[in-house]
């Protein structure tokens, strides 16, 4: 069966937003069904089915189930949707799982059997690289490799030291997102210091970083302070940034923040299952 057209552009368009969302597929069926293999809906995270059918309220509300789930953890389920006397014979109940199938009852008149496949589309964590040093240089060449949307935020005179950025942004204003996993790294060095760390903190990050000594970061943390920034911001702004490998050169220093961002980053996975 041919992808809609309409699901096509919908899934593209998810995707450059950076939303989360389920791409539902049917694999199999058996006997009589109302979606067919291939049948495909686009589920976003709110619950609802915004383009496509996988059929009614015979596979509607496992399928969306299974939806919540796999965007909580970011792992795919297969759901298997049953007529009851078929799940018994198989010695299975609703709700089972087995093999990696969850099995659902199927009430409705058709009494056929019906496999979906419920794949979580989640958009890469975001790191926004603030400042042009050669630590920014070098971790900007190193978090592509890792699966990061890379943000470079410079000024232009400086954005032809970066070859790679999937955005780039002249100066330090950071627009709003709905990206969930975002991390911020300034490490300006001495270039716009405040007004990089200033952006990144009012920024909403969850996660924002500073390349430089506790005693500068406690100097720019008091004028920042000064001029109305809330402390409890400034607070939660890690720094120095890294974790401590010893780390000496700017390839070394940039190894080590990336280290610790992945850290933070599989913890707080294992955390949220």
């Amino acid at each position: 069966m041919p992808v809609h057209p309409e699901i096509v552009n919908l899934v593209a368009s998810l995707k450059a937003k950076g939303e989360a969302f389920v791409l539902a597929t049917v694999v199999r069926t058996v006997s009589v069904t109302a979606a067919k293999a291939g049948a495909k809906a686009v589920i976003r995270a709110d619950g609802a089915i915004s383009q496509g059918w996988i059929g009614g309220g015979c596979a509607r509300a496992a399928v969306l189930k299974a939806a919540r789930e796999a965007l909580a953890d970011g792992q795919p389920r297969l759901v298997s949707v049953q007529p009851n006397d078929i799940l018994r014979e198989q010695g299975l109940r609703a709700g089972e799982e087995r093999n990696g199938i969850r099995f659902a009852r199927n009430a409705c008149p058709s009494r056929g059997t019906m496999d979906i496949f419920v794949e979580p589309m989640l958009p890469k964590p975001q790191l926004i690289v603030m400042g042009a040093s050669p630590v920014a240089v070098a971790l900007a060449e190193l978090a592509p490799r890792f699966g990061f949307h890379l943000v470079i935020a410079a000024q232009a005179e400086d954005q032809h030291l970066f070859a790679e950025a999937d955005q780039r942004l002249t100066g330090f204003e950071i627009p709003p997102s709905n990206v969930a996993e975002r991390w911020i790294v300034v490490s300006t060095q001495g270039r716009g210091d405040e007004a990089a760390l200033r952006a990144a903190v009012e920024s909403g990050a969850g996660h924002v970083s500073f390349v430089g000594s506790r005693r500068k970061l406690a100097a720019i943390t008091e004028e920042l302070v000064a001029a109305g920034v809330p402390m409890e911001k400034m607070g939660a702004v890690k720094g120095p940034a890294g974790v401590d490998i010893g780390a000496i050169t700017a390839d070394e220093i940039a190894l080590s923040i990336l280290a610790e961002i992945i850290s933070q980053r599989r913890h707080s996975i294992t955390e949220g299952n």
